[in-house]
């Protein structure tokens, strides 16, 4: 499909930190994609979770399924918007990289370890982790990703982060935070298909898991009505396939409202190009109503499912896990890795290193280190 006007070309990137040669049989979106699937940190996604555990059972979601149906979702409407889908794929499967383990627990604890030296924000780990850590090639750290995809990983920055970017890199991928302009089309769209992916299957592994049911989902109007639908149309369905086609029109509807929405905002802006689109207000939307009604979803599940006392229970133990890996990693260099150990900023290299975890080898490390062990 022809890109429109105000999508993100590849033939007009913004280039990469250190200049390389085009490749000859892929665009340069093309060619970041396929270094993220490469990546030693996209592998690992598969054993880091969500809301449950890796030991807690094989078919809940993990970062990297969660990635592949960010990037589904966002695919299917940036078609239909006329935007790149490569630099959405892109950014849709590198915005986890720095995640922690453990889920959001591992975020909120790296960053109250690292406090006192400059914090952990998961985005701008993301951002280090295809800048820096990745270690692949002998020109460069990192993947050398293009602007556009490095500014579609870094989905938030706090100010002082932000300054620090600007002040390596000025009028780069750091200064939209600091001047209150919008990221690329692209970017915005995956933010959004994240938080409609967050919420889908965070609904059915809360069903699954037995945390959530369908009776207490009846309260939330978005599934309610989606619900009754699929009811409607197939009275005696139950189970499993009564919850996953409701989740399924529930999901169609979130896309069309967004590509309705969207095509709704950029007819009234008209951007005729990618900078118009960083001058605008953002463009990628829901209508006002299905924003209110995933809101409420949110409410919802932040209340029934992240706050039920099992779940608080699991984020518990984990939160020591990561504290007591910190401390022993702080304390004493010759527990890390040398390439770890030898760098000169030490807690930085600490949280660089537990962040990089999966879920198992974390419990593993905790176990080495302390003898002691917190999940069965």
């Amino acid at each position: 499909m022809t890109l429109k006007p105000y999508a993100c070309h590849a033939n007009a990137s913004r280039g990469r930190r250190f200049p390389e040669p085009a490749a000859p049989t892929r665009s340069e979106f093309q060619r970041d994609r396929d270094r993220i699937v490469h990546s030693s940190a996209f592998r690992r996604l598969v054993y880091k979770t969500q809301v449950f555990l890796n030991h807690e059972g094989d078919l809940f979601r993990t970062r990297l399924t969660h990635s592949l149906e960010v990037a589904q979702l966002g695919r299917s409407i940036g078609r239909s918007l006329g935007l790149d889908e490569d630099l959405i794929e892109t950014v849709a499967l590198a915005h986890d990289l720095g995640h922690t383990p453990f889920g959001h627990a591992g975020q909120d604890v790296l960053d109250d370890c690292m406090k006192a030296h400059g914090g952990f924000e998961h985005n701008l780990q993301s951002l280090r982790v295809v800048d820096h850590l990745e270690q692949r090639y002998p020109a460069f750290d990192g993947l050398n990703l293009t602007f556009e995809s490095r500014e579609g990983i870094l989905k938030h920055c706090a100010r002082r982060n932000a300054e620090q970017i600007e002040a390596r890199e000025p009028g780069g991928i750091a200064q939209r935070f600091l001047s209150g302009g919008q990221p690329s089309l692209e970017a915005q769209l995956c933010n959004l298909a994240d938080e409609v992916a967050y919420n889908a299957h965070d609904i059915d592994d809360g069903v699954r898991s037995g945390l959530l049911t369908l009776e207490q989902l009846e309260s939330v109007p978005l599934v309610q009505h989606y619900l009754r639908e699929t009811l409607a149309a197939y009275p005696a369905l139950k189970g499993k396939r009564l919850l996953f086609e409701t989740i399924r029109r529930m999901l169609s509807q979130q896309v069309y409202d967004i590509i309705e929405a969207s095509e709704a905002a950029l007819d009234e802006h008209r951007p005729g190009d990618v900078d118009a689109v960083r001058r605008a207000p953002p463009l990628i939307r829901f209508t006002p109503a299905m924003r209110q009604a995933s809101t409420e979803l949110k409410r919802f599940l932040f209340a029934n499912l992240y706050r039920h006392a099992q779940v608080r229970d699991t984020r518990q133990r984990a939160e020591t896990v990561l504290r007591d890996l910190f401390a022993a990693y702080l304390q004493d260099r010759q527990h890390l890795p040398p390439d770890f150990a030898e760098q000169r900023d030490h807690p930085r290299a600490c949280a660089d290193y537990i962040a990089g975890m999966t879920d198992r080898f974390a419990l593993k490390e905790h176990e080495r280190l302390t003898g002691q062990r917190l999940f069965a």
